[in-house]
This record gives structure tokens, C-alpha cells and sequence, in this order.
């Protein structure tokens, strides 16, 4: 098959661990940086150019569209669907996984456990918005931030309603949630392909850090999941029509809690953690599809 690889930059672990798992099924792979691709919309013809060349006989993509890049690798993708090509990540899909509060939406209309959440229109009623999440302490998270970036720990009600009032001084989008204390700075994060738990990892928060993301220094071990656990990834995953998803959830007193679904989940952590060839399952998934 002819795979390629929408990816910004070929020497990240991810891109280069699917690559290296494509070749070894006996793939041919390309990596290609969606923003150097030219779409050419028409009716019964619609293709792609990628650095002036017509990008023909693609079998599967796999997308690893960044945050910064979402609109047009979303385009990308699109049009990669309107080529009839396999996609192991929908457009879709990529859409609603990059809006929090929609996903959140769409996890809660799935009846999924989530955190207490807020999210207004810049209100005034500050008060109002952290007694909705059970008061101090409590999170406070930039829409559009990405691994624990713009992600806020306000310990004390002051501090909350400063932070709020500052973001919203500034027209910064941001959703309040409410602080699980028992998680105790850890959360898990879950390998879902094709509907089925490939791998699992608990993720802890260097000391004094709220934050578990591997970028933050924070460390991965293997864990077992319960099955409510389990069930929970998986029903999030199909809940926002994910081939290929990361799902972050938090242990807590009232069970498992989804934060967030990633439709690029990083390979390096998960796959040192647990030792497996996370890669090569992906690549298992396009030949079962095609």
C-alpha cells in the first residue's frame, strides 16, 4: 500500500515510529507537511498537489495534524476523504477533538463520567462560576492550550477570581472545572485503536506539579485498568468517531473521569511504558480497512 503521513516535522518519535512500522509491513511511506499541500476543489476530479506534484495513488493517510496547524490539515484531511483515500483519523473527528468544550459536549451526551465544568461568555458573575464547580481549588483551562499549557491550578477563591477576570480582561476563551484532589496529580491515559485498548499508562506530576503531561516532566508507568476504565476509553473514543485516540482520565471516588480525547496521542510515552508496538497496531489498522 501507499501510505502517507500528514506530519510538520518527519524526526518526531511519532511520525518516525509509523514510518519505520509501514516500511517493515512492506509499505511505501511518504511524509508529507500538510501546509506545503494545494487543494484543488471541482467536481469529479478533486486532488491534492503537494510542492507542484499531483499526489496520486494514496491508499491511507495518517494524520498528525498539531494544534496550531488544525484548519487547514483538517482541509487536508477532508480532502483526502472527498479522494476516497482511508483516513485513520476522520476530519470530523479532528474537529471535535480539538474543541474542549464540544468534546466535552459530545462526552457528556455519551453519559460519560466527566469534571463538573463552566464555560460562559465572559461573565461578570465570577463568583457564580466557581461556586458552580464546587469552589476553591479549582482548574482553570485555556480552550485552545495543549499539553498542560494554559492550564491553571487556582488553590484559593481569590486566586480563581483573579486568574478568571484576567483571562477575561483579555478575551481568552476558558472553561472551570472542578479540582479532584484524590487524583493526586496523576491521570491515565489510554491507547485506543479500532475500538480496542492497545496500551495504558499512569502519568504523575513531577513533585509540587499538578500537571502529569510527559512534557512537563512529569513520568509513565504501565497500569491495569478496571473494567469501568476501560469501557469508559472506548466509549469516548467512539463517542467522537476516533479510529485512533488518546483518552485522559482522572481515578476518582465517583469512578472514572474523561478529561480530554487527543486524535494525535504521542507514541513515544506510551509505547516505553508499556513496551509495546503501538506503531505497528496503526499500521494493522489501515491493512484491515483497505
Amino acid at each position: 500500500m501507499n501510505i502517507v503521513i500528514l506530519s510538520r516535522n518527519p524526526k518526531l518519535y511519532s511520525t518516525d515510529a509509523l514510518a519505520q512500522a509501514a516500511i517493515k509491513r512492506k509499505h511505501t511511506v511518504r511524509i508529507i507537511d500538510p501546509i506545503n499541500c494545494d487543494i484543488v476543489i471541482e467536481k469529479k476530479n478533486p486532488c491534492i498537489y503537494f510542492k507542484g506534484k499531483k499526489l496520486d495513488h494514496v491508499d491511507a493517510i495518517i494524520p498528525r495534524i498539531g494544534s496550531s496547524i488544525t484548519y487547514y490539515g483538517t482541509a487536508v484531511v477532508r480532502q483526502f476523504e472527498m479522494m476516497n483515500v482511508f483516513t485513520t483519523v476522520g476530519s470530523q473527528a479532528l474537529v471535535h477533538s480539538r474543541d474542549k468544550l464540544q468534546s466535552l459536549q459530545i462526552l457528556s451526551k455519551a453519559k460519560l463520567g466527566l469534571p463538573k465544568t463552566v464555560f460562559t461568555n465572559y461573565s461578570k458573575n465570577v463568583n457564580d462560576v466557581i461556586s458552580h464547580v464546587g469552589g476553591a481549588p479549582l482548574i482553570i483551562k485555556l480552550l485552545e492550550g495543549t499539553q498542560g499549557l494554559g492550564v491553571v491550578l487556582a488553590e484559593t477563591k481569590n486566586a480563581a477570581e483573579s486568574v478568571i477576570e484576567a483571562f477575561n480582561g483579555l478575551q481568552a476563551r476558558v472553561i472551570v472545572q472542578e479540582y479532584i484532589e484524590e487524583a493526586k496529580g496523576a491521570d491515565i491515559r489510554v491507547f485506543i485503536v479500532d475500538g480496542h485498548v492497545v496500551g495504558a499508562m499512569k502519568r504523575q506530576g513531577k513533585e509540587g506539579e499538578f500537571r502529569s503531561n510527559l512534557h512537563r516532566g512529569g513520568s509513565a508507568n504501565i497500569v491495569e485498568l478496571t473494567d469501568e476504565e476501560e469501557t469508559a476509553a472506548i466509549k469516548a473514543a467512539k463517542a467522537l468517531g476516533l479510529g485512533v485516540a488518546g483518552v485522559d482520565m482522572l481515578q476518582s471516588e465517583r469512578g472514572p473521569l474523561i478529561l480530554e480525547v487527543n486524535s494525535s496521542p504521542g507514541l513515544e510515552g506510551i509505547e516505553l511504558a508499556t513496551k509495546k508496538d503501538i506503531a505497528k497496531t496503526i499500521i494493522r489498522y489501515i491493512e484491515k480497512n483497505i
